[in-house]
């Protein structure tokens, strides 16, 4: 039964690491191609008549969209600071690999997500006014680290089954 319910365990670690590990690649491939998304979405925004429905928001991403094509042309290295940032997603994406090859040993790893997932919400709070990043941006800024927080919580709680089953077969 405790071999049983280890397997069920491992199972869910491996199924929310994986949910993190998209999340943190998708975050991090996403960084690199900012302008052609940019572009993309504001033809999007375009096609559903955004302007007139959300004008406040399809003025801010043409806002972004014009800085960021003002950027590339006058000060196409700027855009290497995001390429940094991609890269750190994609390496803190690998550092989890590691709850998939032994989570009890490498529970430390969860609490450094929540940690930084927890961080998320002062910088955005903080660091968004500063820049002068519209409210409701910001709120979509701390739903990353909130959202990132759910996978984290569940693989705690896995592991935490899987330890006290372990105390419980080794008692016995």
């Amino acid at each position: 039964m405790s071999s049983e319910v280890t397997n069920t365990s491992l199972r869910k670690i491996r199924f929310w690491t994986i949910v993190l590990l998209v999340g943190l690649t998708l975050s991090g491939i996403t960084a690199f191609p900012l302008g052609h998304e940019l572009h993309f979405t504001l033809r999007i925004a375009q096609l559903i008549d955004l302007q007139n429905h959300a004008p406040e928001l399809f003025a801010w991403l043409t806002r972004v969209s014009n800085a960021l094509d003002d950027t590339d042309v006058r000060y196409p290295f700027l855009a290497y600071g995001t390429d940094w940032l991609a890269f750190g997603h994609l390496v803190i994406a690998i550092a989890f690999l590691g709850l998939w090859k032994d989570p009890v040993r490498n529970r430390w790893l969860v609490t450094f997500g929540l940690l930084a997932c927890a961080g998320v919400l002062p910088l955005a709070l903080i660091a968004g006014p500063i820049r002068g990043i519209p409210f409701l941006w910001r709120l979509i800024d701390c739903s990353f680290g909130i959202f990132g927080c759910i996978p984290l919580l569940l693989i705690r709680r896995q592991i935490a089954e899987i330890e006290k089953r372990s105390q419980v077969h080794s008692v016995v």
